[in-house]
């Protein structure tokens, strides 16, 4: 990782920004408008080295969303290198729904910084679609998932993962939920009979 002013950063100030990320990740899932002095003290950080990272809550809340969907799509490389495609996919959709409950934290400090959080203009949208898309294509060829399922199809198909209530049981609910999906996904793909 480089630092804002373009060489590389010394390991405890990666660290500390990742610190940074990690608290402001859980504390706008909370609130919106929580104090950034907050979130350094939970942090551990003096303001200096809070604000020599993040200088303004836009910046902080759209490294948080940024730093999140990175998360997110590598994990789809890291598991297609490391597990069969369809094993793959499953344990990709449960890190999506991980990122679901934490974007409904998110949308209400991402709304006031970018005024909305639907649709295709959100940001790290395409990135997400990318994933999605090498995740499909990778089962595709194995014969793991349905002919002709495509990126639009899958993502109407898990969208119930955004409807889930955060503050109630939601990974009992996510895998039920999207263990019906990949259910659905597997019916009557080529690799099944």
């Amino acid at each position: 990782m480089e630092s804002r002013i373009g060489g590389p950063q010394r390991s405890d100030a990666q660290r500390n920004r990742e610190r940074i990320l990690q608290v402001a990740l859980a504390e706008l899932s909370h609130t919106a408008d929580v104090p950034l002095s907050v979130i350094a003290k939970k942090a551990g950080v003096g303001q200096g080295t809070f604000y020599r990272n993040f200088p303004s809550r836009e910046a902080l809340v759209l490294e948080v969303y940024r730093h999140e969907v990175q998360l997110l799509t590598d994990a789809a490389t890291e598991l297609l290198a490391t597990r069969k495609p369809d094993q793959a996919l499953r344990e990709w959709m449960d890190q999506l729904a991980r990122f679901a409950v934490a974007k409904v934290g998110l949308s209400d400090a991402m709304r006031q910084i970018i005024g909305t959080t639907d649709g295709p203009a959100q940001p790290g949208y395409a990135l997400v679609v990318q994933a999605i898309n090498a995740l499909l294509a990778a089962n595709h060829e194995a014969g793991a998932i349905r002919p002709g399922v495509t990126v639009d199809d899958f993502i109407l198909a898990i969208a119930g993962i955004w409807q889930i209530d955060a503050r109630g049981d939601w990974r009992a609910q996510a895998t039920r939920l999207l263990d019906l999906v990949m259910d659905g996904l597997r019916a009557g793909a080529p690799g099944q009979r």
